[in-house]
């Protein structure tokens, strides 16, 4: 079962809460709202990349849109005197126009830090796979990871990546695990994230399950 279902799907609403909170009765509105906020957070996460950047939550009303940005760095965010906040407002803002035909919309902007960055799966994620782009050995990596993951205060941990590992002819998966994570479990505080690494010989697949 742990392998069939995503662990925080499995969990909404138990341990994990949903990254969109709003609700809209129309079918039309649900749906423009739904497509905006996948294009407003791949926009974020893409441009705040540098930041490491974790999660965004976004909260609506009928005339305004909180957004929640979760960063290892939050203060490359903010900028001198708030002007990082300001240009990201402006983008977000210009997009919105453009698909929402002309309606005003209010957008406040909570920048909040990542307390124990080792365990987030995502910023776990983001790190090994930033470093297999740079051709560093993977084994070592790995293991690296999984250390400052149990030292951070994780129960365990496991770690898959998927491709063209250190440029091998056939792709091939590999496993590394400390400790337990029960993904069966559901009042286990489990969390995952996926992560693309595009090396020279392809793309190589990182997954992270930290359990907390």
């Amino acid at each position: 079962m742990g392998q069939k279902v995503h662990p925080k799907g499995l969990r909404l609403g138990v341990t994990n809460n949903w990254s969109s909170r709003w609700f809209f009765s129309q079918k039309k509105a649900y749906r423009e709202a739904v497509i905006s906020d996948a294009h407003i957070r791949k926009f974020l996460m893409k441009k705040l990349s540098f930041t490491s950047v974790t999660q965004v939550d976004i909260e609506r009303a009928i005339n305004k849109i909180i957004l929640i940005i979760y960063s290892v760095k939050p203060g490359m965010i903010i900028g001198r005197g708030g002007k990082g906040l300001e240009e990201i407002k402006h983008h977000i803002v210009n997009f919105l126009r453009l698909g929402s035909k002309g309606k005003e919309t209010k957008i406040d902007l909570k920048i909040e830090p990542v307390k124990k960055p080792y365990l987030n799966a995502y910023f776990v994620a983001q790190t090994i796979a930033e470093k297999l782009v740079r051709n560093f050995p993977h084994r070592s990596v790995v293991h690296n990871a999984l250390n400052r993951v149990m030292e951070a205060g994780a129960k365990g941990v496991k770690i898959q990546l998927g491709g063209r590992i250190a440029g091998s002819e056939i792709s091939r998966r590999e496993k590394y695990f400390v400790g337990t994570v029960p993904t069966s479990t559901i009042r286990e505080d489990v969390d995952f994230a996926i992560y693309p690494s595009l090396t020279k010989s392809g793309y190589i697949g990182v997954k992270v399950w930290i359990c907390r």
